[in-house]
């Protein structure tokens, strides 16, 4: 084969391979009737007790190839949390917790993603609960990236954990007798933006 044919048969594979080196990451966004944000806490020793925010909005921008090139935005709407007792969700959202009226989003800001196995990382971030900003780490594990069996569209499954002192962040009521740490948990299905 001539130098020119060799040439020529390798360009559509030099593109390919510039295509691919500089992907893009995805952006996602969260599908709202397949993703729960709940935290829980211990209640006097006695039970597990948990509640979770109702509403949210933000996205996951993706790097398959490079997920340490991923982000996170995600806002929680304070005013929206759910513990299933009415005169409960009122006490959350009053100024001796989450004081929703004065603070009506909490936010976390990813800011470090790393790899630690085939399908799971960590992700290191900013959370913002009541104007105070803390670093945390989250444990996520990929649980799916595909087409969707039903709608066939692009999507993934996400769970991520961590634990903070709820105190840290102003939201110290009855503590250490409601317990201090509180865990975070998101489970969530993510759509890919049109």
């Amino acid at each position: 084969m001539s130098l020119r044919r060799i040439l020529i048969a390798s360009i559509p594979a030099f593109f390919a391979a510039t295509t691919i080196a500089s992907a893009e990451p995805v952006a996602y966004s969260f599908d709202p009737g397949h993703t729960t944000v709940r935290f829980c806490w211990n209640h006097l020793s006695i039970s597990r007790q948990c509640a979770q925010f109702k509403t949210y909005e933000g996205e996951v921008l993706y790097d398959a190839a490079k997920p340490e090139n991923s982000k996170v935005n995600i806002t929680f709407k304070t005013d929206s949390i759910e513990t299933l007792v009415p005169v409960f969700n009122d006490h959350m959202k009053g100024d001796k917790l989450f004081d929703a009226k004065a603070f009506p989003d909490a936010t976390f800001k990813s800011t470090k993603f790393e790899r630690t196995g085939e399908k799971s990382g960590k992700v290191a971030g900013d959370l913002t609960i009541k104007g105070v900003t803390k670093p945390v780490v989250l444990d996520v594990t990929l649980n799916f990236d595909g087409a969707h069996p039903m709608s066939k569209k692009p999507t993934l499954g996400i769970g991520a954990t961590t634990a903070i002192k709820r105190t840290d962040f102003g939201v110290s009521q009855a503590a250490p007798f409601v317990s201090d740490e509180v865990t975070i948990d998101i489970q969530t299905e993510l759509n890919k933006k049109i």
